[in-house]
């Protein structure tokens, strides 16, 4: 289904937040690396190889990119790179850890960085449910 033509003006809206978040002054390879690590979760393999390709454009390696599924077993990522892939987890899963995550996201990150972030999150999760819903599955 060709959901993006269908419903052009609601979907258009976000993707429109999408691109607010990405201007917000966030680093944006931080949103990308949760944004992927999110659709690794849900499973959206149109998102995946999206967003891992996005990484790669933004100099992050191969072997970095590898890692992310296994980022807590791994020291290749920095604190704010892995507060930012334990918040999308735990906003994925809707985890009893979100508190503490976002205790420690204060140290690192400002309020608007962690909204913006948490923002990024959340719409990942929406967009990948259309994709996997309505989308093509290529």
């Amino acid at each position: 289904m060709e959901y993006k033509e269908v419903a052009k003006k609601t979907i258009n809206h976000l993707y429109s937040a999408h691109a607010s978040i990405r201007t917000s002054g966030i680093d944006p390879q931080i949103v990308a690396l949760a944004e992927l690590y999110v659709s690794q979760i849900n499973g959206c393999a149109y998102c995946c190889a999206f967003h891992a390709q996005e990484l790669r454009d933004m100099g992050l390696s191969q072997e970095v990119i590898d890692k992310i599924p296994g980022y807590k077993h791994s020291n290749v990522f920095s604190k704010k790179q892995q507060l930012a892939l334990e918040l999308a987890e735990a906003v994925t899963s809707l985890s009893e850890k979100i508190e503490n995550v976002k205790a420690q996201l204060a140290q690192h990150f400002n309020e608007r960085e962690i909204v913006e972030l948490t923002t990024s999150i959340s719409l990942m999760g929406a967009l990948n449910r259309l994709r996997i819903t309505l989308g093509d599955k290529s």
